[in-house]
Order: structure tokens, then sequence, then C-alpha cells
């Protein structure tokens, strides 16, 4: 970064430019334009292109540029740079006329935003960088002629210069100034993308080849798919999904049946005695009846069991109990100790007694 040279170096310096101007006098040649302003880029938009040095002896000063740019009328304008840098203070009266112009200004870094053309860029309301394009910042810089005060003079104005500059990083990119002086002392080149991360530009672009067609906007979304419309062919869309069949009711769950077998209960021997006493008792024919009956003649009848008749009981007497079959086959299985089994089966062997007292 250039700066105005202080005491004597300021009478040097519009010495030389005054001599410049004589020179191209001399020669026929017109000062350089190092920035170019056009207001018809398209209706809505402005184009200012920063293509040289910025300032200088041989070029426009601020306040030609300020000038020009007041005839801005678009209320969009895009700043596109591609310079090295130069004039300190030409560059920040760049800045602010930018900052204040009441149109939205992109700043678009076409090759090279070095020095004070990095913080001309800063003064963008969004910066976009294109592919392979760099910005790079640094501690400001000058030429002094002077004695030792001159010198020390000069090392004052050019730290709090560079502070100067650092704020304006600072308040584009967060951080403090502490940390941006560190990073202008060892003259930081960012590339595109390292410049997003870095927050000293908003996005790195790509640059569309002339005559391709733009990308779709979002609103011809929906005439794209008006376009694949198939109700036009007759297609309804995807009809409803068929109703499963009912199938069998679910089987009841079966119960659970608790099944007891009395031959767990009981050993070999008192189950065989069991089985034989709910055995049917075998029918004795007489006999005549068994000669006198033939089994091939259909007429004869079969033989009937009669029971023995049993002598009437005197009126006034309790006949004598009997035990029966199932009696005297369970008798042998009761013991007589009294134990519950005991107990429980007694009702069943012993002989009811009920019905003779009723009919005493």
């Amino acid at each position: 970064m250039n700066i105005v040279l202080p005491g004597k170096a300021a009478a040097f310096a519009a010495s030389q430019r005054e001599q410049s101007d004589k020179l191209r006098a001399l020669h026929g040649i017109e000062a350089r334009s190092w920035y170019r302003i056009t207001n018809a880029a398209s209706a809505d938009e402005a184009e200012v292109m920063l293509y040289d040095e910025v300032g200088g002896w041989y070029g426009a000063t601020a306040d030609q540029f300020i000038a020009d740019l007041r005839g801005v009328t678009a209320p969009n304008l895009r700043v596109r740079i591609n310079s090295p840098g130069g004039s300190v203070f030409e560059g920040i009266a760049i800045a602010n006329a930018l900052r204040s112009h009441p149109a939205s200004v992109t700043v678009q870094i076409d090759g090279i935003a070095a020095s004070i053309a990095s913080v001309i860029a800063m003064a963008g309301d969004r910066i976009e960088m294109a592919p392979n394009t760099m910005l790079m910042i640094h501690d400001a810089s000058g030429v002094c002629l002077g004695n030792a005060s001159d010198m020390e003079e000069m090392a004052e104005l050019l730290d709090l210069i560079s502070d100067n500059i650092a704020d304006a990083y600072a308040a584009r990119a967060g951080g403090t100034r502490g940390e941006w002086r560190a990073r202008m002392r060892a003259e930081t080149w960012y590339l595109p993308e390292d410049a997003v991360t870095a927050g000293l530009a908003d996005e790195a672009t790509s640059v569309p080849k002339q005559g391709e067609p733009a990308a779709p906007d979002e609103e011809d979304e929906p005439d794209m798919a008006r376009a694949w419309d198939l109700a036009a062919y007759g297609y309804a869309g995807p009809g409803e999904p068929e109703a499963p069949k009912p199938g069998p009711p679910p089987a009841a769950e079966a119960q659970p049946t608790l099944v007891i077998s009395i031959a767990d209960l009981l050993d070999e021997d008192a189950v065989a005695r069991l089985r034989a006493a709910v055995q049917p008792p075998a029918v004795e024919l007489e006999p005549e009846a068994a000669v006198a009956a033939d089994p091939e003649d259909p007429a004869v009848p079969e033989p009937v069991a009669t029971a023995e008749p049993t002598e009437p009981a005197e009126p006034g007497t309790q006949p004598e109990p009997t035990p029966d079959d199932w009696t005297a086959m369970v008798a042998s299985l009761i013991s007589d100790d009294g134990d519950d089994w005991s107990a429980l089966v007694s009702n069943l062997i012993e002989p009811d007694t009920s019905s003779s007292a009723a009919t005493a």
C-alpha cells in the first residue's frame, strides 16, 4: 500500500506529479483511466471496472471517480476488481463512496484484489470471487525522505494506517484488530475458498460460458412437472390396493384337561383286584336248559339267568347286611390304623342303616 508522504516528501511527490504531467503533454500521451463506469450493463444493474492501480499520478483521482459514480441511477451496482492496489487514501475514499451509494453493491473479483484494492472490496454488500482469483492483505508501506524525526513520524503513521485497515477487515469478517494485524504482517494470500472461510468473501462462484443456457429457475419447475403429467393420456394414478380376503376364523384355544389315574396311586396287586371286581359275574345255565337249547335254532330263546329267591324278613327284625363283592374286594385294601384314607372310604364300605332305622 502506498500512502501520502509526510513532511518534505509530500513536496517531492507533488513535483514528481507535475513533472509527469509535463512529460505526457510533451509526448502527447493521455492520462490512463484506471476505472470505467457503465450505466447500461443491464436495465437494473450498472457496472464499475477497477482494472488498474488505484489513484496514482498517471490516472484519475478519487474525486473524479466519485463524481462519475453519482451518475449511476441503476438499483444494482456491480464492481469488478482486478487491481494490485495503490494509494491508501484514494482507496479509502472510493470504499466510502461505494458504501454510501443507494444501489445494492456487489463486488466481483475477476483477477486480484490486493493491498488497498482488497479494502475497496470490503465495501460491497456482497463479495464474490471468480475461479482462480486471489485476495491479498498486508501492512501499509511508504517512502519517506527526511531526518530521524521524519522517519519516526512515518513509522507511527504507518502503524496507525495499518490499524485502520485491520478494522475494515474485522468489521467485515469478525475478529479483532490484533488478529488481522498479525495476518497483514505475514502478507496473507487467499484463494476463493480460503477467503470465504476467513469471512472476506461470500461466495466462490463459477463463470458460465457465453451462449450456454441459464440454469432453470425454480419458478419453471411447476411447468416442467406439468409437461410430464400423464393425466393427458388417461392415467388416473395408481389404484387403491384391494382389501385382503377374509380368512377362516381363528381356532379356539383348547382348554387344558387334568386327568388323574388311580392306577398311578396303587400298586399292581391292588389294581389287578380292582379290575377283577368290576367284571360282571358269569351266568351259569341250568343243565336241562343247556341241553335242550339248540344254538343254531333261532326259535329257541337265549337262556335267562334267574336269581335265587330270598326268604322275606320277619316283620320288626333288621336283616343282617351281607358284604357284596366290592366290599369284600376293598376290605383287604383298608387298614385299621385309622388314617385319612380309611376315613374317606369308610362310608363306601359300611352298610347303610338309615332306611332300616326309619322303618323300625
